[in-house]
């Protein structure tokens, strides 16, 4: 293996078991806190999680295995079957991404009728959607025979071997990535950006109120003015700053990996493998940055698994101190022997 491989094949070890830790971590916070199981956007969440855990592993392992042996690891329906789940867990995570910007929409730009718009069953809904739209896929393509070991990627994954059926191939490759990655960040970029200026809106109007009540504080000490002007700046930034993460981290994992697969289908432009595992890696780096942009970051979140921390710590210590009670008592008659 080259220095290039051995860095790819760590970079993929760190991927896999960051990604293993943060999302069971999201998973432990939605089973322990009952706040967040109630609420809606939780659902979305959860179909998010567990589609970052199945690619963790699932794909993550067999493409570590394909970049040290360079060839395709296990039999053929091992290596199609994990094909067939990586386009379904990619796709299944980019339109959860849009069903969650779809829900922030809501709950922001008609905030007195959200609850009347979206419910439960208006979230299973949706889910039901995403499964059927990402099954659809890997359907067709497991029923023509287009998943197999890519040497470009060293993963299972979408494939064509015939050139017969090239043109076929590559008009179904430019559908799915259209429905797929496209449409997503169509829909993210569409309610993001309404919601942000909703955000700007009510914004103005508190910089209105503030510097309104600064004036009127004709005696309030400078030190104070200075705070009040520098909470201005910071709300202002916080809305662009979260949503520029929300299409910015959609933007930079998925978006080479998916113009890489585009240009592939041209014979003209050759792709060099180490950009072509690179662009799985970034791919792959979703399902490590999910759980913090979306659950981990968040002040519920951060206070259900400092909690979680925090009985796990209780409970060793009193197991720690009853153990040390015991041996006391233990050794209690012996001293008296």
């Amino acid at each position: 293996m080259s220095i290039w491989e051995l860095l790819l094949a760590f970079v993929v070890v760190v991927l896999m078991l960051v990604a293993l830790l943060a999302n069971v971590l999201v998973l432990m916070c939605f089973l322990h806190s009952a706040d967040i199981r109630k609420q809606v956007p939780g659902l979305f969440i959860l179909n998010l999680t567990f589609c970052n855990l199945l690619m963790a592993v699932s794909s993550m392992p067999l493409t570590l295995a394909g970049i040290i042996y360079k060839s395709q690891p296990g039999g053929d329906q091992v290596c199609h079957a994990v094909g067939f789940l990586e386009t379904f867990l990619t796709t299944n995570s980019m339109l959860s991404m849009a069903a969650l910007s779809i829900d922030r929409w809501i709950a922001v730009v008609f905030p007195l009728s959200y609850h009347s718009k979206m419910r439960y069953r208006d979230a299973a809904l949706i889910l039901s959607y995403t499964w059927l739209h990402s099954a659809s896929f890997p359907i067709v393509a497991a029923s023509l025979s287009w998943v197999g070991f890519h040497h470009l990627y060293a993963s299972c994954t979408l494939y064509n071997k015939r050139p017969e059926e090239r043109t076929q191939f590559v008009i179904f490759t430019g559908v799915f990535h259209a429905l797929s990655f496209l449409l997503s960040l169509v829909v993210l970029c569409f309610t993001y950006l309404k919601v942000l200026k909703v955000a700007r809106f009510h914004c103005k109007r508190i910089d209105v109120i503030t510097m309104q009540t600064l004036v009127l504080l004709v005696d309030i000490h400078p030190s104070v003015r200075e705070r009040c002007l520098e909470e201005q700046r910071r709300r202002r930034q916080r809305a662009t700053k979260k949503i520029s993460t929300f299409i910015g981290t959609f933007i930079l994992c998925f978006a080479p990996y998916v113009i890489t697969r585009l240009v592939e289908l041209s014979s003209v432009v050759h792709i060099n493998s180490h950009w072509g595992i690179i662009s799985k890696c970034l791919a792959y780096s979703k399902a490590v940055s999910d759980p913090f942009v979306y659950s981990l970051l968040r002040h519920q979140y951060k206070k259900t698994w400092k909690d979680i921390l925090n009985k796990i710590l209780k409970r060793s210590s009193i197991n720690s101190s009853a153990l040390a009670g015991e041996s006391r008592s233990r050794n209690l008659p012996q001293l008296n022997e």
